[in-house]
């Protein structure tokens, strides 16, 4: 059997986006991860492209977990030519299939608006992929179980262990050659409302490791008393606070919170609304997967509760046309798409108006943008100017930080042979490298795009 290995660095390899890494190992060809490129135009551009691989010759294709980021090119391989199976623990196949539904579905009314509007140098604009595209890389899902090894090939070896985040997630071992490679995914955070702490590794030869907060530490802020001061203030001034929410686990944590404030009293009673069909289709993923997570079927009907669910896109129109003072939850997290950019086109310019960043701003998205003072945003092929105020917390972000990092290794015993770092963008990366080389004495590597690495 073939004893080489070759790593190919297909994405999230010096930024935070398009997470896949082709493994060739004992005869077979596994991508682990296959996601979506965001921000920066020339990562999105490269979502176009054909892989520099054989994709029929891929074997199998392994998911950490449901994001966009490490799932949203699918319908893009399976266009391309992949027959084969793509595998994932349920909870986190449930998710993938309403993010790549409303992926395509976004894709498709993008590229009808641009035409429409004629802000597009594509005669015409066409979608990466369509809902129907989306749909049909379903019949390749299988599921596979959490915490048991799973025999995948001959000679390879698999299994998935929880690792928080978001539902469903899980960093991912593979032992082939008497070696073990072990796929971090997205790690969460060792103190979640809704999520128990993530499982630790306890050997890696080969160690692939996400970097999103690799040089910095979360601030000890209680989210609590912030979401306090920000609504106080945003009704002060008779406005509307917009929260953009990733669908996924940041948008329940949002209501979790806010639902909690408001039966305490400790908010006023003011409409909470949350337009996010994706996030809605969520909820009942939590409902079906319960040993997923700590809260109860009394706090899940709770939210619903608590919200005003926007379900068509009319709604959204009529929550704008209130004058009133409210708190609206609207994918997505990055403002890359989704529902939030139609309140944020016509309330950015009022300076009434709040906005809560409330996770990562990947280089690129208008959500770093806002994040680093921009005085106008580019929305739909129009300028809106600036006038709300921003507020950001890093509180709440899914992803570990530096010394939760570096606790989520504390388990290996012994140095892996290799260490890549990934998924995070090169300051953070070469922050958590000399983290590294000072507390562990560990060699790392830092991967470029497109880099081919045998092993």
């Amino acid at each position: 059997m073939e004893t080489k290995t070759f790593i190919h660095f297909l994405g999230a390899s010096g930024s935070v986006t398009g997470s896949k890494y082709l493994v060739q190992t004992a005869g077979k060809t596994i991508l682990v991860d296959c996601g979506l490129f965001q921000g920066l135009k020339a990562l999105r551009e490269i979502n176009w492209d054909y892989l520099p691989i054989n994709v029929s010759e891929i074997d199998a294709v392994i998911l950490t977990h449901g994001h966009l980021d490490h799932v949203g090119f699918v319908p893009r391989l399976v266009k391309m030519g992949y027959h084969g199976p793509i595998y994932a623990t349920s909870p986190t196949l449930e998710v993938a299939r309403i993010i790549l539904l409303d992926s395509g579905r976004i894709q498709e009314e993008s590229a009808e608006r641009a035409n429409e509007e004629g802000y597009t140098k594509h005669n015409p604009a066409e979608a990466l992929y369509t809902e129907k595209e989306a749909e049909l890389s379903f019949q390749n899902f299988q599921a596979l179980s959490e915490g048991e090894w799973i025999n995948l090939f001959d000679g390879i070896n698999v299994r998935f262990q929880y690792v928080g985040h978001i539902l469903g997630a899980c960093f991912v071992e593979l032992e082939a050659n008497n070696k073990r490679f072990v796929f971090s995914g997205d790690i969460g955070r060792k103190i979640d409302y809704l999520l128990v702490e993530p499982k630790k590794p306890e050997k890696a030869d080969y160690l692939f490791i996400e970097t999103t907060y690799g040089d910095r530490i979360h601030p000890e802020e209680d989210i609590e008393e912030k979401l306090i001061e920000v609504i106080t203030k945003t009704i002060q001034k008779g406005g509307t606070l917009i929260i953009p929410s990733f669908a996924v686990e940041r948008t329940q944590t949002l209501m979790f919170l806010l639902s909690k404030l408001k039966i305490e009293n400790r908010i006023p009673d003011i409409p909470m609304i949350m337009d996010s069909p994706m996030g809605n289709r969520v909820l009942e993923v939590f409902k079906n997967n319960k040993n997923w997570h700590k809260i109860s079927d009394q706090e899940l009907n709770g939210l619903k509760d608590n919200f005003k669910i926007i379900k068509k896109y009319e709604e959204t129109w009529e929550v704008i046309s209130k004058p009133e003072s409210k708190i609206v939850i609207a994918g997505s997290g990055m403002i890359t798409g989704g529902r939030v950019l139609t309140y944020l086109k016509q309330y950015l310019s009022r300076p009434e108006t709040s906005v809560l960043l409330v996770g990562y701003q990947a280089e690129g998205t208008r959500g770093r943008a806002l994040l680093e003072g921009a005085t106008e945003l580019k929305i739909q092929g129009k300028y809106v100017p600036v006038k709300a105020e921003i507020f950001n917390s890093e509180s709440l972000s899914s992803h570990a930080d530096q010394t939760e990092l570096l606790d989520w290794l504390s388990e290996i015993k012994v140095e892996p042979e290799k260490t890549f770092l990934i998924h995070g963008e090169n300051i953070a990366r070469d922050s958590f490298r000399l983290k590294l080389k000072d507390t562990k004495a560990w060699g790392c590597i830092l991967p470029e795009l497109w880099q081919i690495v045998e092993i």
